[in-house]
């Protein structure tokens, strides 16, 4: 039910509502009970994480931990201003860390790739402020539970190796 909500908004381009996602999210973890899980980019604001702490609460789950990628803006401003994406398949392309065989041509299909009009400068700053004044209020949100763990760095190979220590030691 929640997922043809969630694809009804898509399809209509309007935002999935937090009543959405988090039935959603609700549905999936009764899908999995008793078993590991993580989530990515889920909570994205304090009334989702409030809906999963009790969503948790309800069976005895506690919450683990909580991990936030601390990555320079320029790196990310970078980042997206370099990809490009083959809209079909899904198949995203970096001009610096993975480019295509030949430029502008996706290496399956010999289709076009296509760079997202979003993808610059000024869409990155107003997105960038959104996410900040969303996302610092969560994370003083998890900080104050004592489940929040930062890594940083500019690239995966900096950061990964610290998350995967992190979760060797917390997940024994």
């Amino acid at each position: 039910m929640a997922g043809r909500r969630a694809q009804a908004a898509v399809a209509s381009g309007s935002l999935v509502s937090d009543e959405i996602i988090v039935d959603l999210i609700h549905a999936e973890l009764n899908n999995i009970a008793g078993r590991s899980w993580l989530l990515d980019g889920f909570p994205r604001n304090i009334m989702q994480a409030q809906a999963l702490d009790s969503m948790l609460e309800a069976v005895g789950q506690p919450l683990n931990a909580v991990v936030n990628l601390d990555v320079p803006e320029g790196v990310i401003l970078q980042r997206i201003i370099e990809r490009y994406v083959h809209v079909s398949s899904g198949r995203v392309y970096n001009l610096s860390y993975n480019p295509p065989k030949v430029s502008g041509i996706d290496d399956v299909t010999g289709e076009p790739l296509e760079h997202r009009p979003d993808d610059n400068p000024e869409s990155f700053k107003r997105r960038l402020e959104q996410y900040h004044a969303v996302t610092q209020p969560l994370l003083n949100y998890y900080h104050s539970m004592g489940v929040l763990t930062s890594f940083s760095g500019s690239t995966s190979d900096i950061i990964f190796p610290q998350f995967y220590a992190f979760l060797d030691q917390r997940f024994e």
